[in-house]
């Protein structure tokens, strides 16, 4: 009990720690260049709270159900050596879970010119490909480098048949797909799988998962813009609620409740059930345990629910009203360095982050810190936003960005070790999740309806742009360690003093 107790103290200073950031800077807006109206400020403090109480519980309850789940899936399915059944469950998984995706669910709502439908089964489609080809190269032990030189090769050639309208979103879909839901449940997986392979890669291609599983999204709906050809791509504004009264405030918050209390159940009824056939199957895993991870299904649940409905209801009209504002302000470009400090703290407060840097951190044993990755996600971050800005400015199309942007982090992959690039990788489909589609897509909205400019192409890809630049600035942090570490080796060389390896070979620990 007293591990209980004391496990919720350290997530509720964690949690406070990263969210804190982002209000102070919100409430810092709204009292000086940027007034907004009581209703709206007093939406986001309630929806703040939520945030709070559902990254705890959701927290919480990622170590106690879905980190376990996840790795006894995959380390059963690997076990049966049946490859055809290990191909199918994998696709069926990455299908099913992608549709309950609440990232997903958030960014189809905000595209007209596609059906939602339409939308999210391409999106489930291409996530089940990419899963089975991640579960490959695992198996069969193939370069994640290589497979992503071959695929974003292809995946810009088909940029240049497909109607702009559809860029920015392929793109977005990519980073969305990969969420709170997902990404706890696929990074354990592949911790499962790996944990049957004897050799020293095992561990390394223990990461990548997330990477993969984000490139068959932006594959497919490229594909289905070359193919689906809609009546109108006309942008819907997003309406911001006014408030007259906290029962008007009350029954706002009310109504949207059971919207989530639904689209979670749906959420975690398919690892539940994929989970349950597996214990069936094995039953190796006792009373006492199948009760923890019961326990920690529902702090996910729960955590989910109040997430994602203070993220929806309180957060993305405030981040709506702020980036109109901003926008029409004499000096507008100061949307760009605001846009920047937002970005470098909103990061932190995603949930899917906390599950990747531990993870990492667990890993690596502590070889990689958490610290050091949540420093380096918050710089790609923070130059993600402040480059989306620019294009909400300007309307420069997102190819003059993703195309140099995509380049230099492949380029990058021949010169880091291979646990830095899947890492790096994997890091740029969690760092784009709820927050980022429920704050900063409708603050670049915002901003660009305030400017006259068009939606679709010019507010649509910030989720792409924060995908992008952790993958270099992750990559830049194994190239630092990697000069360092070879200095070290020659000055250990010279001295004939030998080095004592640790769980990543001769890596010191990364502590920015």
């Amino acid at each position: 009990m007293f591990l209980f107790r004391s496990k919720f103290q350290e997530k509720f200073s964690e949690t406070l720690k990263a969210v804190f950031p982002i209000l102070a800077i919100v409430l810092l807006l709204c009292f000086t260049i940027t007034p907004i109206p009581p209703s709206i400020l007093l939406t986001f403090l309630v929806g703040a709270v939520l945030l709070i109480a559902g990254m705890l519980l959701f927290n919480v309850g990622v170590e106690l159900s879905m980190n376990p789940i996840g790795e006894r899936v995959g380390t059963i399915m690997t076990k049966s050596r049946k490859l055809l059944v290990m191909v199918l469950i994998s696709f069926i998984m990455g299908f099913v879970i992608t549709i309950s995706e609440p990232d997903l669910q958030v960014l189809a709502q905000q595209v007209p010119a596609v059906p939602n439908l339409v939308l999210i089964l391409a999106v489930a489609l291409g996530v089940g490909c990419f899963l089975v080809f991640a579960l490959l190269r695992m198996l069969f032990g193939i370069a994640l480098s290589h497979l992503l030189v071959i695929f974003y090769f292809i995946i810009f050639v088909l940029t240049i048949f497909v109607p702009g309208d559809f860029l920015a979103i392929a793109f977005d879909s990519g980073g969305v797909t990969t969420g709170p839901m997902t990404v706890p449940f696929i990074m354990s997986f592949g911790i499962g799988i790996a944990a049957i392979r004897s050799d020293r890669h095992a561990e390394d291609d223990s990461f990548g998962l997330v990477s993969m599983c984000s490139i068959g999204p932006i594959l497919a709906v490229l594909i289905l813009g070359m193919i689906f050809h809609p009546e109108s791509t006309e942008q819907v504004s997003a309406s911001i609620p006014i408030i007259d009264n906290t029962v008007d405030l009350w029954r706002l918050f009310s109504h949207e409740l059971p919207t989530y209390l639904e689209e979670m159940a749906l959420s975690i009824l398919p690892i539940v059930f994929f989970f349950g056939v597996f214990q069936l199957i094995s039953r190796d895993i006792n009373k006492k345990a199948l009760i923890k991870i019961g326990i920690g299904l529902i702090y996910t649940y729960m955590g989910l629910v109040l997430f994602l409905t203070g993220v929806n209801v309180g957060f993305m009209p405030a981040g709506n009203y702020l980036g109109q504002t901003i926008a029409q302000l004499p000096y507008a470009w100061i949307i760009v360095p605001i846009g920047m400090i937002i970005g470098y703290f909103i990061v932190l407060a995603e949930p899917a982050v906390f599950v990747l840097t531990r993870q990492v951190e667990e890993m690596t044993s502590g070889a990689i810190s958490a610290k050091a990755m949540g420093l380096s996600l918050s710089i790609g971050v923070s130059v993600s936003v402040g480059l989306a800005m620019i294009r909400v400015l300007t309307g420069i199309s997102i190819l003059w960005f993703l195309i140099p942007g995509y380049a230099i982090a492949l380029i990058l992959t021949f010169f880091v070790s291979k646990i830095f690039t899947a890492i790096a990788f994997d890091s740029g489909g969690v760092a784009s999740g709820p927050m980022t589609a429920t704050f900063l897509l409708p603050f670049a909205m915002g901003a660009c309806e305030a400017l006259g400019g068009n939606i679709i192409t010019d507010a649509f890809g910030i989720v792409a742009m924060v995908a992008m630049t952790p993958l270099i600035t992750i990559q830049v942090m194994g190239l630092i360690f990697k000069i360092k570490e070879n200095k070290l080796h020659k000055e250990s060389a010279l001295l004939e003093i030998p080095t004592v390896p640790d769980a990543l070979g001769d890596m010191e620990i990364i502590e920015l």
